[in-house]
């Protein structure tokens, strides 16, 4: 199962209000084990960045003159990401300012690209109700190591997440079986049928099976 840890950096708030998107950061995990796999890029918001969000990521608009802008990464962004599940801390946040930038080039929205898409923030809300559950509390609650998390940054970010994420969902994990590979070493042509046999149960299996279901039509008739 391919999935993606999603983040970005923008300019202020609220898209809404002409914010933009100026990093976006995109990690793969597949089967619950993170890969080398990576897209990362800045890009040129045509516009200032509010002091306050610039206090919390450290990008400023000089360093991004010279990085490209959203419409010139569209599409190595989208194939990166599609047909995978993205999962997101605050997703409407992400997806908010995302499905803006995808807009405004006239492409589909983020959820058309992808199987689905999680909200950790929501998860965590559900198993950690009443606490705090920003990425900062999570580490610390899931012993994920953000020592270096001296500013918000999309790709550090994103890679924290996984960690969490495992963390969170510790327990879950799914054995991924490969049907088709199974299906193709498996021939039933080539077995023996000579070599099979049925294992018939005793008499006192037999009448504890029969106690068994006479105690279930019991109960249910009280």
């Amino acid at each position: 199962m391919r999935q993606i840890f999603l983040d970005t950096e923008t300019t202020g708030l609220d898209p809404n209000q002409g914010h933009r998107v100026i990093e976006i950061a995109a990690i793969e995990m597949n089967n619950r084990q993170l890969t080398k796999n990576h897209y990362h890029t800045y890009l040129n918001p045509k516009r200032n960045i509010d002091q306050a969000a610039q206090d919390v990521h450290g990008i400023t608009a000089e360093f991004l003159q010279d990085k490209p802008l959203f419409k010139d990464v569209a599409s190595d962004f989208i194939n990166f990401i599609k047909g995978s599940e993205i999962i997101i801390h605050n997703a409407p946040f992400d997806v908010g300012f995302l499905n803006m930038e995808l807009g405004k080039i006239n492409l589909d929205k983020l959820e058309s690209y992808s199987t689905s898409i999680f909200d950790t923030l929501k998860l965590a809300k559900e198993i950690r109700p009443g606490q705090r559950n920003n990425l900062d509390a999570l580490c610390k609650a899931y012993d994920v190591d953000n020592t270096s998390r001296a500013f918000h940054g999309a790709l550090l970010d994103a890679q924290l997440l996984g960690d969490v994420y495992i963390g969170m969902t510790r327990g879950q994990e799914v054995f991924s079986i490969d049907f088709i590979q199974n299906s193709e070493s498996l021939n039933l042509a080539d077995i023996n049928q000579d070599e099979l046999f049925v294992v018939n149960p005793s008499s006192t299996e037999l009448q504890a099976h029969d106690k068994f279901i006479s105690n279930l039509e019991t109960d249910n008739e009280q």
